[in-house]
């Protein structure tokens, strides 16, 4: 990759397109992950080390192609790191040539982490992001015939998994975690926002996805005053792809909040009875994209 100058681009507007790629950026890592939560953690990793090497004086001349690299190879440390899921076996006769499937970004997430890594990383960057087989070689680092071939293999299986769901890949809720999650739930509906308050650990974490992070008692306060003010939200019980969650429905959309999907959602990690991390997607949209979630009340 040739470098070009860094005044080509200040740490505003480099910092500008990193917010507009992030949805693509996203579109990849949650299919390669199998998760629309992790995907974004790995996002948020990915575009740090992109952040970092600017400020190192790094620059690149296809800044997209760069930051899925970078993306890339930070969901194969994860899924390495982690090496708990296999690929399913399929049919060996997949040599034929293959179309893109025009459905393929509606496949579910979890369905993409049953392919091999590069049919995976082929696949996505082709049918879902666009890219041509060059720029997937290029990302993937192999040769433009294995990329190729891969794309090829990694269609057909595709529309072999997406027919035969992966039925063990959710985890079961602890009745403890659920109780947890419901009564937070339950509190949002009733609007009883000091009660979630006393619930607060003394160093809680707010994570505004996309947007920022806060600390402490007082500083997450805001963030539940402002919820208070609403009156467009409706809050439900759920599941994000197995973990338990509030969902968010926008009563002002097309349609009344019971017939769509949730506008966002909200995460909630726990140290014993009190309430640790919130992390909020309110400003993450494109993490709903193909993401598996279910209500439960």
């Amino acid at each position: 990759m040739t470098a070009t100058p860094k005044s080509t681009m200040t740490d505003e507007s480099f910092e500008a397109r990193l917010g507009e790629l992030r949805p693509r950026l996203h579109r990849y890592c949650a299919r390669m992950l199998g998760s629309s939560v992790d995907g974004e953690d790995a996002v948020q990793d990915a575009l740090l080390k992109a952040l970092r090497a600017q400020g190192e004086g790094q620059s690149v001349d296809h800044l997209e192609a760069w930051l899925i690299r970078i993306a890339h190879n930070t969901c194969l440390d994860l899924l390495r790191s982690r090496a708990r899921y296999s690929v399913v076996p399929l049919n060996d006769d997949m040599d034929e040539v293959s179309e893109p499937d025009e459905h393929v970004v509606e496949v579910s997430f979890h369905v993409f982490l049953r392919l091999p890594e590069l049919q995976r990383c082929a696949v996505i960057l082709k049918d879902v992001l666009g890219h041509s087989i060059d720029e997937v070689a290029d990302i993937a680092q192999t040769t433009p015939a294995a990329a190729k071939s891969a794309l090829q293999r990694g269609r057909v299986a595709l529309r072999q998994l997406a027919h035969h769901p992966d039925e063990t890949r959710l985890p079961l809720m602890s009745d403890a975690n659920r109780q947890k999650v419901s009564t937070f739930v339950r509190l949002f509906q009733q609007g009883d926002f000091d009660a979630i308050r006393a619930m607060l650990a003394d160093d809680v974490q707010l994570d505004l996805v996309n947007r920022l992070k806060l600390q402490g008692r007082d500083g997450v306060t805001p963030y539940f005053t402002r919820y208070a003010e609403a009156t467009r939200w409706r809050f439900v019980f759920g599941a994000m792809e197995g973990r338990p969650a509030m969902l968010v429905f926008d009563s002002e959309g097309e349609g009344g909040s019971e017939s769509r999907a949730p506008s966002h959602f909200v995460l909630v990690d726990w140290q014993g009875d009190r309430i640790a991390v919130i992390r909020d997607y309110l400003f993450a949209p494109y993490t709903l994209e193909a993401a598996d979630w279910v209500r439960l009340a």
